[in-house]
């Protein structure tokens, strides 16, 4: 039989306060890896259906649909899809005010001309229902109106530099434009999952590029790429502000819970004094010792672990099927708090949580080399 395990299983410490330390520290460390890949899933997901993961476009509008080398871009390792758009600012008139949005034309069936699909905000700032005109001037050199009908509202994170999306047939936007049916403003790539880390996304964007630059003809311009985050870098720094708070709570809660067990464990040693120098006496090393009463610690912070990983992945249960916690969607972009569980990351943070607060738990047990049998033992 095995000294070490046996013994440790022989000590009783309840230890609820300990534990109660651990849970919440971990169900916030949890929370808050949760709550911060939901902003990123959720905002990037937004970004790309608004302007796709990187977008070419030449010095000059507008630019040829499918240049020559179109077939050679579209099986370029990643690419999944390649849509041609044609941006322009307009002032939409509601019932009762108007408000400045940027149009997008993007590829519809033919029956759909002069539909549009509108932001919920919108659709609540102009009192727009669907089967509604909305009339959308467009300031050039002269000034073009359009009168779109409402045929759906979607629900959007962002706008093109804060302005909101409406979306209309890109046939409609090429005759306004005074356009051919092979012209537009720029074209929309969606790279496939393997790709979307933002490293590998700007290697795409280079070799997207040098592409244009070694297989244009003459007649056709150099088409420059840009990824999701050069458009919209204000908001991925917000992302990795984000980032970055949540590694300052993991690095707190792992500290606090670490002390909060070095106190339980130091209470556990003043409790036990006397088998410590029953142990020495019968010829147990400190080491040896130490190892009983970390198996102890240790078993407090895998059930305080268990359950706040548990209460932390209810919790995420919950809000991702009710969104029952709701938020300003003009400060977070969002109109309520977004969960996504990334169950390695999780894993790997519950892991360096535990080994860190085991480190931390070494230093009560230097009390254990101080502990004089002669003093401790003693005969009633």
């Amino acid at each position: 039989m095995r000294a070490v395990p046996f013994i440790a299983d022989k000590l009783s410490f309840k230890g609820r306060l300990a534990t109660v330390a651990i849970s919440v520290s971990f169900f916030v460390m949890i929370l808050s890896l949760a709550i911060s890949g939901g902003f990123r899933t959720e905002i990037r997901s937004g970004i790309t259906s608004i302007g796709g993961d990187i977008s070419i476009s030449g010095s000059e509008e507008p630019m040829n649909l499918s240049p020559s080398y179109y077939d050679k871009l579209l099986a370029t390792e990643g690419i999944a899809s390649i849509t041609p758009v044609i941006w322009k600012p307009g002032i939409v008139k509601g019932k009762d005010d108007i408000c400045g949005v940027m149009v997008k034309g993007i590829p519809m069936p033919d029956s759909c001309s002069l539909q549009a699909i509108i932001p919920d905000e919108l659709a609540k700032r102009m009192k727009l229902q669907v089967g509604d005109g909305m009339t959308t001037w467009f300031v050039d050199e002269k000034v073009k109106a359009r009168r779109f009908t409402v045929s759906d509202t979607y629900d959007s994170i962002v706008g093109a530099d804060g302005a909101l999306i409406v979306k209309v047939p890109l046939a409609d936007m090429q005759r306004l434009c005074g356009w051919s049916g092979d012209e537009a403003s720029a074209l929309e790539l969606n790279v496939t999952p393997a790709w979307k880390e933002d490293w590998r996304l700007r290697m795409k964007a280079d070799e997207i590029s040098w592409l244009s630059y070694e297989l244009h003809e003459e007649d056709e311009d150099i088409l420059h790429a840009s990824t999701i985050r050069e458009r919209y870098i204000q908001l991925f720094d917000w992302l990795e502000l984000i980032d970055f708070n949540v590694l300052i709570i993991i690095l707190l809660m792992t500290v606090v819970a670490g002390f909060n067990m070095i106190s339980g464990l130091l209470i556990l040693l003043f409790r036990h004094i006397s088998t410590i120098g029953m142990l020495k006496s019968m010829g147990m090393g400190n080491k040896a010792i130490a190892r009983v009463f970390l198996r102890v610690a240790a078993r407090i912070v895998l059930i305080g672990t268990l359950i706040g990983n548990a209460a932390a992945l209810l919790f995420c249960r919950i809000q991702g099927s009710t969104h029952l916690i709701k938020l300003n969607p003009a400060n977070y972009f969002v109109s309520y708090v977004p969960v996504h569980v990334n169950w390695g990351l999780i894993a790997l943070v519950d892991v360096l949580a535990f080994a860190a607060i085991m480190l931390l738990l070494l230093i009560p047990t230097l009390f254990i080399s101080k502990v004089d049998p002669a003093q401790t033992v003693r005969v009633k």
